[in-house]
């Protein structure tokens, strides 16, 4: 499938924010799909997964969610210990209300797209984005119909605006797919996110993936686990068909 692709700037409360662009070159407007990166940051991986979700029938934003200190590309196939302390200091300085923000100028953006489908949107994030989707599902609950997590980290915390305490504000679905194996998520977390889910009327599922470690959907890690992964590709793609076709 042909695909229209592009980069644009994404205008939110703090400035101006790069994003990936793709979706069909067909005929025809699509739903809007937000891709929330993980910890290394922007760069082509992530595009060819934009391309994979445009090439379902979809448009996908894949935004720099670092834009707030400049340009950041990390070289990740030569990551160093120094690269990886830049890395979570990069992750460290974003928070819940920043993406909050964010997402409202991402809407904002779609909703301004022909080629956007108008109404309810999905999203879908990595890593540190597990808390991302989960917070920006209960904020704009109007909007964002399917969310989905994988290897998410820092959905259950300690601290007031833990994504874990937004869950009953949910009105769309969401799937949470874990590594089997991961040291960024106490193994307190998932109990935890089955107990708040279960309070609430969310729908959701919460899937642990067998012999799986931390990035297990990223092609160019040694984690990579393609059965695994084709299998949470499955799940998200059949979460969005459910709610935003």
């Amino acid at each position: 499938m042909a695909l229209i692709e592009k980069d644009v700037i994404v205008t939110t409360r703090y400035g101006r924010m790069p994003a990936f662009t793709a979706c069909p070159d067909a005929a025809g407007a699509f739903p809007g799909i937000i891709f929330y990166m993980d910890a290394p940051g922007f760069r082509e991986e992530l595009c060819n997964m934009a391309r994979r979700i445009a090439k379902h029938g979809y448009f996908c934003i894949l935004p720099d969610m670092y834009y707030r200190m400049g340009l950041l590309r990390f070289d990740i196939p030569r990551r160093s210990d120094a690269m990886t302390a830049a890395i979570y200091g990069a992750m460290n300085s974003l928070t819940n209300a920043d993406v909050v923000d964010d997402t409202a100028g991402l809407i904002a953006y779609l909703d301004a797209q022909d080629k956007v489908r108008p109404g309810p949107v999905g999203c879908v994030g990595h890593c540190m984005s597990g808390r991302y989707i989960t917070t920006v599902a209960a904020r704009f609950p109007t909007r964002i119909a399917a969310a989905a997590s994988l290897y998410g980290v820092g959905i259950v915390t300690d601290a007031a605006d833990s994504p874990h305490l937004l869950l009953d504000k949910i009105a769309g679905e969401l799937y949470y797919g874990f590594a089997e194996v991961d040291p960024h998520v106490p193994d307190k977390d998932i109990p935890a996110l089955r107990k708040a889910l279960a309070q609430t009327r969310t729908r959701h599922e919460i899937e642990i993936h067998a012999g799986t470690q931390h990035g297990f959907c990223f092609p160019e890690r040694q984690t990579y686990a393609p059965v695994a992964s084709e299998a949470a590709w499955a799940k998200v793609f059949s979460l969005w068909e459910r709610n935003l076709r």
